[in-house]
């Protein structure tokens, strides 16, 4: 994971943890407090999961850009062995 991925994850725990203690220390029926909740954690689940498929594609994107860089090395390395063969 990189630093910029772990300080995202950082936050977006605390923000949960911030948003969940809120909740739980405010004056409201248990009914109300139940549905933010269910609310809430529907909302974090579906931020979370875009965060996981944006970071799939970025890992298949670095693998396409180091694929695309493995090709070149080869290909220069077998330009120098033609050229001092």
């Amino acid at each position: 994971m990189t630093t910029k991925t772990k300080i995202a994850l950082g936050l977006v725990g605390a923000a949960a943890a911030g948003v969940l203690i809120g909740l739980l220390i405010a004056p409201e029926k248990g009914k109300d407090m139940r549905k933010k909740l269910k609310k809430t954690a529907g909302d974090w689940a579906e931020n979370l999961s875009t965060l996981f498929v944006k970071g799939q594609e970025e890992v298949e994107d670095l693998k396409d850009k180091g694929r695309n860089v493995k090709a070149a090395v080869e290909e220069k390395v077998n330009k120098l062995k033609e050229s001092l063969g």
